[in-house]
């Protein structure tokens, strides 16, 4: 047959989108249960045959039409691909749903940023033309973030894609709130809430991210009104000192028991306000005197539930003080009012001082403002019943987290649930489905538009449609099921759901995952998925979060232009260690790099030296011991992947590819080939030939998952059809694979693991090989000689021993240990340098191929330098240094110096035997 030519050098830039567009031209990425697949007559013969099929179902963690996708979505994508792709090739019924997230907060705030430059507002455009402009965002981001999904290789079944705003998801997110409401677990009050006063809008509890501010607690004093005396209290905010409505003492402090009902002067103003008991008051901490504001603190606002305190709400919806303040203060930002009013308070002798200190404080998780606790009309989900039935479906085992620790994160936060704001004062989301009458003032909450009021009749002119839209993630929570179809019974719903694996990093397992399984246990009755892989996020080398602001974020598709997509993925699976962060910097990604470089290159080696070559069929019996070890080192590789990709163990998975195709199957096994197409006749080449492109074959469906574009590009040129044919022709086979092909590798099986393949013995023989081969390039090194001097050595065997196999294939260590001649010997022969293994002792002879009086001078010169290491270390360690280091630091030098030694020990012993 003719060589089959590669480009000389890896190029991905060349194939990468035209393998991509042949996929989904293809239909590869839909399920085999499609009848577009092209793999759905299989899977049909497989239901003929009563085989059962397996499902693998995985929905995208939706990114928001907010921008470009980062690293971390690269990560996230890459992670999800690998899977999907192994299960696919696995032959599971598989299938990954794309889509994206409208974002509700951060999607308007884009908006509202782009209007401010042209000096408008939200309000200028009005309501429909802002959502026109906000649509118009969003297929602009949208068009890039997919493009930026299928440079990373997604293999999503893209007529499936869904957003979270669609038609069919606003029907689903309708339903639930409706159904929420008449289970009496959905309801409207007024009260306190997280607000951020830039966004306008309310805010749920896991939206405020609180941050260590510096600060101060500020002192002040009230009057008694009846002009007895004073008290102190403290607070961080003393502008919102004019809401305060009491002050509390607990009941058992004896020193105010008597004070309890005693009525107080409020500063600034003419109110009066009462000292109350209660429980909350810790009567350790300050005075022991606690001012009240139920409109401006959480805990305030449960004692003033307690004790039916006046509620005073001191600020606008834009975060200024309001009417309730005097006139002066009017219209002022807190910050600016605290100021103002300290002032005011020491000219009447009610300040007594500040102390600074750092606090934590709330900020928007958009938009970076501080949240203020506001009262308003809000709605809320009642969650303890849902986080009942969520954290019984992952006692009962119905859930299972990859790694294990983040079940902690997960039933703490469940246990200690409050209930959940929904209602968001924005426009850009799904409007809240609630009708509020204009004459009798009843509140109707419909799956359609109400043509009249429930209570009095009047008709749909007199309804008013809440203003409000729901939280973003009141769409996200039912993504899982609402993808498919629900509330209406499709047959993808049917097929696919429960899905199979979420695929998600751990900052969001608040805001989506619990959710999500509450919402799937709640409308389903079944938990939305089994498996929840939680990953860590993407850190520069310095551990520090990528950010604009720091400058140290990496654009996926800057890394592939650079790299390639492969390039990108394996390095990310290589370094994605279960509960840990991904550390990266642009030059990581060198690493992927060469290791596609590395398949590439072996891959056209094999192919450009066909020429002349018939492949023939193979049968395990003319398999040589070299074939039978590489078959044992694919076996394991086969199997350390498989049980890798089902646990999530990406990189484990990645590190078994790598350490079989880089080191068993080129270094090793492509090298010792070499051998019998340098000395073979041409059946012995034939065959030879026939088994590395089988060997080949497998090696690369079993990369495919890792580094799918240029495997395939590769797989692409194997001659398939007389691989296959050649395999029909053998017969069935218990080492070589009984495979057929697939027109495109994304399609083909996955290697499975073969028992035959197994051999303990060959291994042992083989692991010996490769000790004394790697023993005497090392001596090479050592000696400081020519790599390409061919050495004499004299090998010592122990009888019996798995070393035994080396007088059996000295061709193939001269080959691979650049050695001229071996000699067999019962003790070490004079003038010689000695390396032990296992079963054998190597000799490299120093004879007149080396000058020896040059090699003398080399070992002296290390051990100097050597005893100059373990000189500076001893008086580190005799010193000061290791009282007063870290223990680690103090390991380490002593670990230096220990290898110095041994490194001096060894040279010495060189040069005993010179």
């Amino acid at each position: 047959m003719k060589a089959i030519e590669l480009e000389k050098s890896y190029n991905p830039k060349d194939f990468e989108d035209r393998i991509y567009d042949n996929w989904v031209k293809s239909g590869c990425f839909k399920p085999a249960s499609d009848p577009s697949s092209p793999i759905h007559q299989t899977y049909l013969d497989k239901k003929s045959k009563n085989i059962k099929v397996a499902k693998y179902t995985v929905v995208i963690p939706p990114p928001n039409v907010t921008g470009v996708l980062h690293m971390g979505h690269g990560l996230n994508n890459t992670l999800q691909d690998i899977v999907v792709r192994y299960h696919r090739m696995k032959g599971d019924d598989t299938l990954w749903i794309p889509g994206t997230d409208h974002a509700g907060i951060a999607t308007q705030n884009v908006v509202e940023r782009a209007l401010k430059k042209e000096g408008k507002t939200r309000n200028d455009l009005g309501r429909e033309k802002f959502l026109e402009r906000t649509w118009k965002v969003k297929e602009e981001h949208h068009t890039i973030i997919v493009k930026q999904q299928k440079k990373l290789g997604n293999s999503t079944d893209w007529d499936r894609e869904r957003f979270t705003y669609d038609e069919g998801l606003s029907a689903a997110v309708r339903d639930v709130f409706v159904t929420l409401y008449e289970r009496g677990l959905m309801y409207r009050g007024k009260r306190l809430v997280n607000w951020c006063p830039r966004c306008g809008t309310a805010l749920a509890d896991d939206e405020v991210d609180h941050e260590d501010t510096q600060g101060a607690m500020y002192h002040l004093y009230y009057e008694y009104a009846d002009g007895s005396g004073k008290i102190e209290v403290a607070t961080t905010r003393p502008e919102t000192f004019f809401g305060d409505t009491a002050v509390a003492v607990n009941p058992t402090d004896e020193r105010y028991t008597a004070l309890v009902g005693k009525k107080l002067k409020l500063p600034l103003t003419g109110k009066e306000i009462p000292i109350i008991a209660d429980d909350y008051v810790d009567k350790e901490f300050g005075t022991g005197m606690v001012k009240i504001t139920p409109a401006h603190d959480p805990n305030d606002w449960e004692v003033g539930l307690r004790h039916n305190l006046e509620v005073v709400n001191l600020l606008t919806p834009d975060g200024r003080l309001n009417e309730n303040v005097p006139e002066k203060y009017r219209g002022l930002k807190p910050e600016q009012a605290r100021a103002l009013v300290i002032e005011d308070l020491e000219a009447c002798g009610l300040y007594k001082g500040e102390e600074k200190m750092v606090h934590s404080v709330g900020h928007c998780y958009r938009c970076k403002t501080v949240v203020e606790p506001y009262l308003s009309d809000q709605w809320f989900v009642k969650m303890k019943p849902l986080a009942d039935k969520a954290l019984a479906a992952w006692k009962a085992g119905d859930l299972k987290f990859f790694p294990q620790k983040w079940e902690n994160t997960y039933s703490h936060w469940l246990e200690n649930i409050r209930d959940w704001c929904v209602s968001r004062q924005i426009w850009w989301g799904h409007r809240i489905p609630a009708w509020y009458c204009q004459k009798c003032g009843e509140i109707i909450v419909s799956r359609t538009n109400p043509e009249k009021c429930t209570k009095c009749g009047c008709g749909a002119e007199d309804l008013k449609q809440d203003e409000d839209v729901l939280d973003t993630w009141f769409s996200s929570w039912l993504w899982p099921f609402s993808t498919l179809g629900w509330p209406q019974n499709t047959s993808d719903l049917d097929t696919f759901y429960p899905t199979t694996a979420l695929v998600t990093a751990y900052d969001i397992i608040f805001f989506w995952v619990a959710r999500m399984i509450m919402a799937g246990l709640e409308f389903t009755g079944k938990a939305p998925f089994h498996d929840i892989y939680i990953h860590g996020l993407v850190r520069d080398k310095q551990g520090r979060k990528m950010s604009k602001s720091l400058g140290n974020g990496l654009d996926p598709l800057e890394i592939i232009d650079m790299y390639g997509a492969d390039a990108l993925k394996f390095t990310l699976s290589y370094m994605c260690a279960q509960g840990q962060d991904v550390l990266v910097d642009k030059d990581s990604f060198k690493m992927g790099s060469r290791f596609c470089n590395k398949v590439w290159n072996a891959s056209r080696y094999i192919l450009g030296n066909l020429e002349g070559r018939n492949l023939v069929p193979v049968k395990d019996s003319d398999l040589t011991e070299l074939d039978k070890w590489i078959y044992a080192c694919l076996n394991r590789a086969v199997e350390n992947a498989r049980a890798a990709f089902e646990s999530y163990r990406y990189n484990d998975a990645a590190s078994a590819l790598y350490e079989y195709f880089w080191n068993d199957f080129c270094d090793w096994y492509v090298e010792a080939t070499k051998l019998s197409f340098k000395n073979g006749d041409d059946a012995e080449k034939d065959r030879a030939a026939s088994v590395l492109l089988n060997v080949m074959e497998e090696s690369l469906r079993l990369l495919h998952p890792c580094i799918p574009f240029v495997t395939e590009e590769i797989y692409g040129k194997l001659p398939l059809s007389e691989i296959a044919e050649n395999r029909k022709k053998a017969g069935e086979q218990k080492i070589i694979s009984n495979s057929t092909y697939a027109d495109l590798l994304v399609d083909a099986p996955y290697p499975e693991v073969q028992e035959g393949r197994n051999n303990e013995e060959i291994t042992k023989r083989f692991e010996v090989l490769k000790e004394l081969i790697r023993n005497i390039r090392g001596l090479r090194v050592e000696c400081g000689l020519d790599p390409a001097s061919k050495l004499h050595v004299a090998v010592k065997i122990i009888a019996g021993s798995s070393a035994e196999v080396i007088k059996e294939k000295t061709d193939m260590v001269e080959l691979l240990a650049g050695v001229r001649q071996i000699d067999f010997v019962d003790n070490a022969p004079a003038k010689s340098i000695g390396t032990v293994g296992t079963g054998f002792e190597a000799f490299l002879l120093v004879d007149e191929g080396i000058n020896t009086e040059q090699l003398k001078a080399r070992f002296e010169k290390e051990i100097a330098e050597e005893e100059a290491v373990v000189k500076k270390s001893e008086a580190k360690l005799n010193g000061n240094f290791a009282q007063h280091a870290p223990a680690e630091v103090v390991q380490a030098e002593r670990d230096k110096m220990a290898e110095s030694q041994r490194r001096i020990e060894k040279l010495s012993g060189y040069l005993k035997s010179l």
